[in-house]
């Protein structure tokens, strides 16, 4: 096997030693391959983030909610946030417990809502009316609110998640109305959230964000927590030398701002963070098979099985994500050419590169996309009908475990009922 570009996995020691075109050739393609040993690491490093005593990481699992990599992220301690009845379900089935997850709900029905009650898990409403469905369902009971500060951050319009042009949150505005609810229900407010939105590589807006939830916070008395939501970017440019968000400098910010925080407050109260895409992201790259290789108007295009319904990322946010090239045999590339790499979608958008410069691609070239492990899997469908690809682990000790199989066609029909015509 030749390794025609692999600066950053082998930088990494991604494969641990393995042959990503034999993982491809004993697994098939696509293929989702995470690293457990770069996935402890990440959560070791949000775990030590800051020093304020009192500090819970929560891992927002809509970003991978595979069930391998939630009991990985379990036994390192983290807890972990849910926005759906379906990641509770497998968030328990992993091991968490009740008193572990944190049900940040938006627009969500009374059963589904009932459901998170029932299970004893805590629940964040984001509305004045899902407050109100919530005290209608669980007089008495305990709730947090997210809010919105006013201030949103992200790489693209669709994942700045505070701010005035969003969904999200309750607007400050409101608090006055959140009182006369907690009242009417005789809820108990335990915590405030808020999440300003994805893929940040700087912190200055986050800080600037917690002023404002901290003026939030004053209003509410013998709160238990405050959480500052996730966020925290990875960086996807690696091969251009791009930096890491800076941890240790923002994690000093952070305990400045708390320990005035708890002194106005009077009492230190539990600090939370949800990250998810710093815990998953860099643990997984993603293996596709290069079918087709031919030119349009001179633009040479490389066609993969990687397609929209496998990553959809860079189709839906325009997000970039490195590209490495392994090859069965021992021929190199010579030269550097421009090369936009898609998919097997019925759809001119199902683009995975556009206009790179790599080393010529070949027909039969295995492709690594880097940098998959969050909302990669966790977004992927069976648009076109095409099969759901299967995710293995490379363990620390070396063995590699099938940790999702790839669908079947009888999948693509199990739930679908043909007619009596």
């Amino acid at each position: 096997m030749e390794k025609i570009l692999s600066d950053v996995t082998d930088r990494m020691n991604f494969f641990e030693g393995k042959d990503p075109v034999g993982l491809a050739e004993t697994y098939g393609t696509p293929l989702y391959v995470y690293n457990e040993r770069i996935l402890r690491t990440r959560c070791r490093e949000l775990k030590q983030f800051v020093s304020y005593p009192k500090f819970e990481v929560d891992y927002s699992s809509k970003a991978n909610c595979n069930l391998a990599f939630l009991q990985i992220v379990r036994s390192e301690g983290l807890k972990v946030d849910a926005v759906s009845m379906g990641e509770i379900y497998a968030q328990r089935m992993a091991g968490f417990r009740t008193e572990d997850i944190f049900f940040i709900c938006n627009n969500v029905s009374e059963d589904e809502m009932r459901y998170a009650i029932e299970e004893g898990v805590l629940v964040s409403v984001d509305s004045l009316a899902q407050l109100e469905q919530f005290g209608k369902l669980n007089p008495g009971g305990r709730v947090a609110i997210r809010v919105n500060p006013g201030i949103g951050a992200g790489h693209h319009e669709k994942v700045v998640t505070a701010g005035k042009k969003t969904k999200f949150g309750i607007s400050t505005d409101q608090l006055d109305q959140v009182k006369v609810l907690l009242n009417q229900y005789r809820l108990t407010l335990v915590g405030i959230n808020q999440h300003i939105g994805s893929l940040y590589m700087k912190g200055d807006e986050l800080l600037k964000s917690m002023d404002q939830l901290f003026e939030t916070v004053m209003m509410f008395e013998n709160l238990e927590f405050v959480d500052l939501g996730g966020g925290f970017g990875i960086p996807y440019h690696k091969e251009d030398g791009e930096a890491r968000l800076d941890l240790e400098e923002l994690g000093k910010a952070i305990d400045e701002k708390m320990e005035a925080f708890t002194k106005r407050y009077g009492k230190e109260i539990t600090l939370r963070i949800e990250p998810g895409r710093y815990v998953s992201a860099e643990s997984s790259v993603l293996l596709g098979k290069v079918h087709a290789v031919k030119y349009n108007s001179g633009q040479k295009y490389a066609g993969s099985d990687i397609g929209f319904s496998v990553l959809i990322r860079p189709a839906m946010y325009d997000s970039y994500h490195g590209v490495e090239i392994y090859r069965p045999g021992n021929e190199p590339s010579e030269k550097k050419e421009e090369v936009t790499i898609v998919g097997n979608i019925c759809e001119s958008g199902d683009i995975l590169a556009k206009n790179r410069l790599l080393p010529e691609i070949r027909q039969g070239d295995v492709l690594g996309i880097l940098d998959a492990g969050a909302y990669g899997q966790a977004m992927s469908s069976n648009y076109n009908n095409r099969l759901r690809p299967a995710e293995i682990l490379i363990r620390e000790n070396g063995d590699v475990a099938v940790i999702r199989e790839r669908d079947t066609l009888e999948d693509l029909v199990k739930h679908q009922v043909l007619l009596d015509i």
